[in-house]
């Protein structure tokens, strides 16, 4: 009985009544996109305001999306398993002189209503074909390293 009280004791010694929480990107996404206004705001000004963009378009180098994400643990039964609480992306385009004439931010709930293809793409190679060999060959070259190790030990 008392080897029992003395583990309960010690796992719950360590646990803290605060959830914890993992944020990631820029945090206070909502507060900061009602600062800059379209057509009077620039890059300068978006880059105090933000920091540097988490991603550019690469199709367009004048649209920088910014990401928040903050996620926090459930509680001590579910074992470390995490509730996304915001997952906000912030779309922001800016004309060739600089200056901002498109903001866009989209929330959780605002996500969840978007709806992807289902479909999926089929391999067009067969096993006998020339690209499935060349593959084959770079796998066991680069795994070939290891085998030497194995053999070795």
């Amino acid at each position: 009985m008392k080897y029992i009280f003395i583990l309960i004791l010690f796992f719950t010694s360590s646990c803290s009544l605060n959830k914890v929480k993992n944020n990631h990107g820029v945090l206070s996404l909502e507060n900061k996109i009602k600062k800059i206004k379209i057509n009077k705001s620039n890059t300068n000004d978006i880059i105090s305001i933000f920091g540097p963009a988490s991603t550019k378009s690469t199709f367009d180098n004048n649209l920088w999306i910014y990401i928040e994400r903050k996620k926090i643990n459930r509680s001590i039964f579910t074992f470390g398993s995490q509730k996304i609480v915001k997952n906000n992306v912030a779309i922001l385009e800016i004309n060739n002189n600089g200056i901002l004439v498109k903001k866009e931010i989209y929330d959780l709930n605002k996500m969840n209503k978007y709806k992807f293809s289902k479909n999926t793409t089929q391999n067009i190679y067969e096993k006998n074909s020339y690209i499935h060999g060349v593959l084959t060959s770079l796998r066991e070259k680069i795994n070939a390293p290891t085998k030497r190790k194995k053999m070795s030990e």
